[in-house]
């Protein structure tokens, strides 16, 4: 058993196959996945894809790139969406400093307001992070100081980490998990793999973020959560366990992390 912790199955890239890409899942052994938002449009079509199939559930928020019109209302329709039993976190929220789509100060606004709503609803939070490290830690320093004591062990995952050692310290240290994605597995990412070499194995989570950032042997294709079993093995040889190991470890901390969701 697997567990793709983040992939855009309500993505136009898996019109023409959706239902393929979820059985190729299956067959690789990938049985849970998780579909975050990025609006409120694809947060309600993740919650669907989840009400459609077993295996799929869903996350809801607004990623920092959408925040441009945020505006308070947008909570009460995510606290709605949230009522859900299939849906396990608030997210993807964050903060992006790559693409300018959206003013920093609206960034803010809706990262630290998704952040209130996730400590109400007591639902972990998956964290967007671009080239903003510094900020979303200082953020998250914070909210973590007075969060009710039923999230204090499950907050929430950096999603696909690219940033620094020091920042996956910080991360750690106020306990966050790290998404691990296809890049793990590229020539160059020396210093990704000594983070998940050295990082403690029950803050691991692996995620393909389909339809992007495909491992090697597929990566210049579009990513599917068949693929996540590559991750894992790659997980495995770093950290000298055996693919079925990695893949317990893996399992269990996505459980254990999104408390919703079902064996």
């Amino acid at each position: 058993m697997m567990i793709d912790t983040h992939c855009h199955l309500n993505f136009e890239a898996y019109d023409d196959d959706r239902e393929q890409v979820i059985q190729r899942a299956l067959q690789a052994g990938v049985t849970h996945i998780i579909n975050p938002g990025v609006d409120l449009p694809s947060s309600r079509a993740g919650l669907d894809l989840s009400q459609q199939y077993d295996g799929v559930y869903a996350a809801v928020g607004i990623h920092p790139n959408s925040t441009a019109d945020f505006a308070p209302p947008d909570l009460d329709t995510i606290r709605e969406l949230a009522a859900e039993n299939k849906v396990v976190a608030i997210g993807e929220i964050g903060l992006d400093y790559y693409w300018d789509k959206s003013p920093k100060d609206q960034q803010f606004a809706a990262f630290e307001a998704q952040l209130e709503l996730a400590a109400e609803l007591e639902l972990p939070v998956i964290i967007h992070n671009r080239e903003a490290s510094n900020d979303v830690l200082r953020v998250l320093e914070s909210w973590v100081t007075d969060l009710p004591v039923s999230l204090k062990d499950r907050l929430g995952v950096l999603h696909s980490f690219s940033a620094p050692p020091e920042i996956a310290e910080r991360a750690l240290s106020i306990g966050f998990y790290l998404g691990f994605t296809g890049p793990l597995t590229f020539k160059k990412a020396d210093e990704l793999r000594s983070i998940a070499r050295s990082m403690p194995q029950d803050r691991i989570l692996v995620e393909t973020d389909g339809p992007f950032l495909t491992p090697v042997p597929y990566r210049g294709k579009r990513n599917e959560p068949a693929y996540i079993p590559h991750i894992v093995d790659r997980l495995a040889s770093l950290r000298q366990r055996s693919t079925d190991e990695m893949s317990t470890i893996t399992t269990e901390n996505a459980f254990r992390l999104f408390h919703r969701m079902q064996w």
